[in-house]
Order: C-alpha cells, then structure tokens, then sequence
C-alpha cells in the first residue's frame, strides 16, 4: 500500500534525489575498465547502443540494464514514498537527470532506456504496447534510433488509452518530447537515409 502523499518539501528531496540517480554515468563506469570512453568513441552517445558497438555486447548489456534500473528504482522509490504521482515524477527526474547530467556539464545520454525502467514499473500495459512499437519500427527500418523515437511517443499514448490520469499523460508526453529531441542527430540522418542500419559494418 502506498504511503500518503509526503509533504512539498519531502517530495522535492525526492525527486532531487532522483534527478541525482539519473545522472549515475553507467556507460562510462561499464567501460572504464576496457579504456574505451563512449562519448569520444562511435556516436558519442553513452548509451547501450553505442557502448555495445565500442566495448562489445556484453557492455552493452550491462549498460541498458543499469541505465533501465536507475528509472525502475527511482520511480518505484517515489511510488512508496507518495504515490503514483509522486513515482512518475521520480521518474521523470531521474530521466532528466540521465539526459541532462550536471555533473557532466548536462551532455548525457538520450533517456530511453531510463524511461523504459521508469514506464515497467509504473505503466507496464502500456510499456508492452510501446515495446511492440518499438519491434515493429525496428524491424522495418532495420534502425534502433526510429525504434526508440517511436516508442517513446507511443507510450503516452498508450497510456492515456489505457485509463492513466490526463496530467499524468501530460507529464509523460513532456518526458517523450525530451527523449525524442535528443534525437534529433538521428533524424537527421535518417531523413538523409545515413543512419546506420542494424548488421552494418563499420
């Protein structure tokens, strides 16, 4: 049973704190060890995507998994702490945090696996539409960045149909223009057919 919704003050000390999560440099920490630094090799983007392509499959993994548990944990923390709301502002945070990292003078990743943690835990029907989205983009334009554009304006959409409040909806949405603008490289390219295509080389 979720906590009664916590005072301001306590909520924002919350939310702070989840901003602070969002900004753990999972991708850099991953590779470290390898003497590989993804915001200087391949895209630059210190994400699973380009660290899988530096550092190996396995960093890869590693680095979606830590990246999809920092918006998991931040919004299921912020759940018990004040509720729903309270969660996908945690959330929230901790995807801002992820793609606007103060400690890195605000050049991070671009949050999509971050809000993927943040939508299992707290919109998961709507995370398996947006999954299937996700799929469906993938396999036609054999392109992960349109995968992930799509899916994170799917799952507003996704989740108002499926019954989520209209601020919550609102706030999600806000969340997906972020993630989808740190695209915007991508689209670029993709409008110039320059993206690179999943099985490429090189």
């Amino acid at each position: 049973m979720p906590a009664s919704s916590p005072p301001i003050a306590a909520a924002a000390l919350w939310v702070a704190a989840a901003y602070l999560l969002g900004t753990f440099p999972t991708a850099l920490l991953v590779t470290r060890r390898r003497g590989v630094d993804p915001t200087r090799a391949g895209s630059g983007n210190p994400g699973a995507t380009n660290v899988a392509r530096t550092s190996g499959r396995r960093a890869g993994a590693a680095t979606l998994a830590g990246d999809v548990a920092k918006g998991a944990i931040a919004a299921g923390v912020g759940w018990a702490a004040g509720g729903h709301g309270l969660g996908l502002a945690c959330g929230l945070a901790a995807v801002v945090g992820h793609v606007l990292p103060v400690t890195r003078g605000f050049r991070g990743g671009k949050g999509v696996a971050t809000a993927a943690g943040m939508a299992l835990v707290l919109y998961p029907a709507a995370m398996v539409v947006a999954g299937v989205a996700f799929a469906v983009a993938v396999g036609l334009s054999r392109t992960v960045s349109l995968g992930s554009i799509v899916a994170v304006l799917v799952l507003p959409v996704a989740a108002g149909l499926l019954g989520a409040p209209g601020l919550e909806v609102a706030a999600l949405a806000g969340g997906a223009v972020l993630v989808a603008a740190r695209h915007r490289d991508n689209v670029v390219r993709l409008v110039r057919g320059e993206e690179r295509r999943l099985g490429a080389s090189g």
